[in-house]
């Protein structure tokens, strides 16, 4: 697979952008289908859409949820065929660490997806590297009017790469102060938002979704519970 720009600004959509999946393949199908798009229920899906929609995830794909393989497989499809973009997250970026051999602490679901991946073939989880290897750290789409980044970006970020934009993309802002749970706190870097270009991003569960200073988080915590949710573009 081929590095994918951040910079995909010839792409006007529509789109349909869908917050963090975890594994949950199922309500992935059921969501794409109630959005219009035509599928096979095995692979290869073969998707397709009437109004030549695109579809764009948000990242965490992987970990925690009942069907890592079947999600991986079937965005790897549609990003081939080149209706679906994904951007990377931070679980994609510690999974592909742990199946490149690296050491990683297995936390926070990654130990579901290894134990899934662990009875397929070595080839596809080549290919999950690659993949994953590839994902951009963000997306800006439609003349600059949109962004896509897994946890948020900040307007001078646009256009830009480096490890501290892919750190903010794959994490966002964290406070030095930690959590009730000894976890870094995440601060809300949307409440200074001040750009033009729309944002949407997922990685803080949040219950409903809402409008903040031009962006949006479309992670509603379907693994936890709730639910899986896409934002239409430009709708």
């Amino acid at each position: 697979m081929t590095k994918i720009s951040i910079d995909q600004n010839h792409l006007t959509g529509p789109f349909d952008i869908i917050g963090d999946v975890h594994g949950c393949f199922d309500e992935l199908m059921a969501l794409m289908k109630k959005l219009g798009y035509e599928l096979s229920a095995k692979p290869p899906h073969n998707v397709s859409h009437p109004e030549g929609r695109i579809l764009v995830f948000v990242g965490d794909l992987v970990d925690r949820g009942p069907k890592t393989p079947d999600v991986l497989r079937l965005v790897m499809e549609m990003c081939k065929s080149g209706i679906a973009f994904c951007v990377t997250g931070n679980h994609e970026d510690k999974l592909k660490r742990a199946l490149m051999g690296n050491k990683v602490t297995i936390t926070n679901g990654l130990e579901k997806s290894l134990n899934q991946l662990s009875f397929l073939s070595d080839g596809f989880k080549y290919e999950v590297i690659d993949f994953l290897d590839n994902l951009p750290i963000y997306l800006w789409l439609d003349n600059k009017k949109l962004a896509v980044s897994h946890a948020g970006i900040k307007e001078p970020f646009l256009g830009l790469e480096s490890s501290e934009i892919r750190h903010f993309c794959l994490y966002g802002p964290v406070s030095i102060e930690p959590d009730l749970t000894g976890l870094p706190k995440r601060l809300n870097w949307e409440l200074d938002y001040s750009g033009d270009t729309l944002v949407v991003y997922g990685h803080r569960p949040i219950e409903t979704p809402t409008w903040t200073n031009k962006t949006i988080n479309i992670d509603t915590g379907c693994v936890f519970g709730g639910k899986l949710t896409a934002l239409r573009y430009p709708e």
